[in-house]
């Protein structure tokens, strides 16, 4: 039976899923999931993602929510198909859970924050920006991305020469960030350099519109 990924397409979250299963090339149904219309709070709904939110994944009767930790299920379910995302050598994977925690804590809160106040208010829930909470987390992310430039200039990736799930976990949020402050990019090269090998993916550009 095939992968069922239940998602909103547009839904950053959703695309962060695919682009592993694309990677792993792992076949997949996708059922799309209208957040706006209240699709994903229906009681039947909320019996497979309690919280209410996009995506989750069912495998066969395996029923699994969070986007990484789906991609972690990816990888470990096959891990000699398609790309390697986890190293297993102790201090490949030690430099693996650092990139996967920077991304998490020090990446996504401002690039999230920054994409909601840009696109998100104005495209899905007809409201301003906040300009000067734009522009914080702009600065803060910046800051966050002085740190990855040091990072990049020793190593192609995050994690060390070889792509990994941390890697491709910030294409969603990241791709936003480039269309909408460019600058936090291209004033950083190995940064630039690094965040262009991963949209330059086929696995990026078959979801990157839509999953």
């Amino acid at each position: 039976m095939v992968l069922k990924l239940y998602g909103a397409a547009a839904s950053t979250c959703t695309r962060r899923v695919a682009v592993v299963l694309k990677e792993k090339e792992v076949p997949y149904e996708f059922i799309p999931v209208d957040v706006l219309k209240g699709e994903s709070r229906t009681p039947e709904y909320l019996t497979k993602q309690p919280f209410g939110q996009v995506p989750y994944i069912d495998d066969d009767g395996f029923v699994l929510f969070e986007s990484r930790a789906i991609a972690r299920y990816i990888e470990a379910k096959y891990p000699t198909q398609g790309t390697p995302l986890v190293p297993t050598e102790p201090k490949a994977n030690a430099l693996f859970e650092q990139a996967v925690s920077i991304e998490t804590t020090d990446f996504e809160p401002s690039a999230s924050g920054l994409t909601f106040e840009k696109a998100f208010k104005s495209l899905y829930l007809g409201l301003e920006t906040d300009q000067v909470r734009a522009k914080e987390h702009i600065d803060k992310l910046n800051g966050k991305l002085d740190a990855y430039e040091a990072m990049l200039l020793k190593h192609k990736y995050l994690g060390g020469d070889a792509l990994t799930l941390a890697d491709l976990f910030h294409l969603p949020y990241g791709s936003f960030v480039k269309t909408i402050n460019p600058e936090s990019f291209s004033a950083r090269p190995h940064v630039a350099k690094w965040f262009e090998s991963l949209e330059t993916r086929p696995s990026w550009i078959a979801v990157k519109n839509g999953v």
